[in-house]
């Protein structure tokens, strides 16, 4: 069976994520020392006790969850024959994803998310910035509600999700006009999300171009897997690419229906979610209803293995 090892991104976390595998895996404790040691903080503390507050700060929110799943993915290792054919990870995710397939060293990459969030939260203001979901408009017609809310500002589609579900950011008032348009042609289900920026959209370029220079100081190795990338939906194996693509996705779309599909077509038969929450497990299903899924965070999600 052809497997795709697929990571949450920011969102998929709650207090005490990772604590209950710590327990149980010393691989999965010693992950968690790693990551404290890499940051000088403890992150682990953060996973397993919150508080929320603290959890949902974007720098904090984006390290914990990718050593929660770096902790989830090395117990697999350890502990089970499964192996991935691709990878892939949602915007934060990908990190994730780069880290299975040896790009990066695991204590970089921590480090490297840390400061993603940091620039992430400081390109746009507090209250500037804002996403919101349209669920059952296609990606044409949100076009055409994008262009017409915006109004001199930035608001465009941020999130390809799935059939369906596409989330758009920018300014906040091109959000709200978006998404009362959006209400006025008939799509009811179109909400402000709680995030504390506007991801994948344009407000994004000075977070990517202060990225591009934190990446330029970290060795990145030819991958051993082939992750399917969030900016262009395709395999890639050039470590070589990676910064770039990494710089792009801050303020580029997340292809993420388009991705799993290239993962369909290249055969991938399972969909194992690898860290907290089911967020992408439920966005394969709505993907495709003939594919096996299943997420793992826990031991007794990992007996499905």
């Amino acid at each position: 069976m052809k497997n795709a090892f697929i990571f949450p991104g920011q969102g998929s976390q709650y207090p005490g994520m990772g604590k209950e595998i710590a327990e149980n895996f010393r691989i999965a404790a010693d992950t968690f020392s790693e990551a404290d040691d890499a940051l000088g903080l403890s992150i682990s503390k953060i996973c397993f006790e919150g508080p929320e507050e603290d959890l949902k700060l974007t720098a904090n929110t984006q390290p914990a969850i990718l050593t929660v799943s770096i902790a989830i993915l090395r117990v697999i290792q350890t502990e089970y024959p499964v192996k991935p054919s691709y990878l892939a990870g949602h915007s934060l995710g990908e990190f994730s994803a780069l880290v299975a397939a040896g790009a990066f060293d695991f204590g970089d990459a921590v480090r490297i998310v840390r400061a993603r969030g940091k620039f992430m939260q400081e390109a746009v203001p507090i209250g500037v910035g804002s996403m919101a979901a349209i669920l059952g408009v296609e990606p044409d017609i949100l076009t055409d509600i994008c262009q017409e809310a915006a109004q001199g500002e930035v608001v465009s589609p941020a999130n390809f999700n799935s059939p369906g579900q596409i989330v758009i950011a920018g300014h906040t008032g091109a959000v709200n006009r978006a998404v009362e348009i959006a209400k006025g042609r008939g799509f009811r289900k179109a909400m402000l999300l709680p995030v504390s920026a506007p991801f994948h959209c344009s407000l994004m370029t000075p977070a990517g171009e202060h990225l591009s220079e934190t990446l330029e100081k970290v060795r990145i190795n030819p991958l051993q897997i082939p992750v399917v990338t969030n900016v262009e939906a395709l395999p890639n194996l050039d470590g070589d690419h990676v910064r770039e693509l990494l710089v792009k996705q801050l303020s580029a779309p997340v292809l993420w229906d388009k991705s799993v599909m290239r993962m369909l077509e290249e055969g991938v038969e399972r969909f194992i979610e690898v860290g907290p929450g089911k967020v992408l497990t439920g966005l394969v299903k709505r993907i495709s209803k003939n594919v096996e899924v299943c997420n793992i965070e826990d031991t007794m999600t990992m007996k499905t293995l």
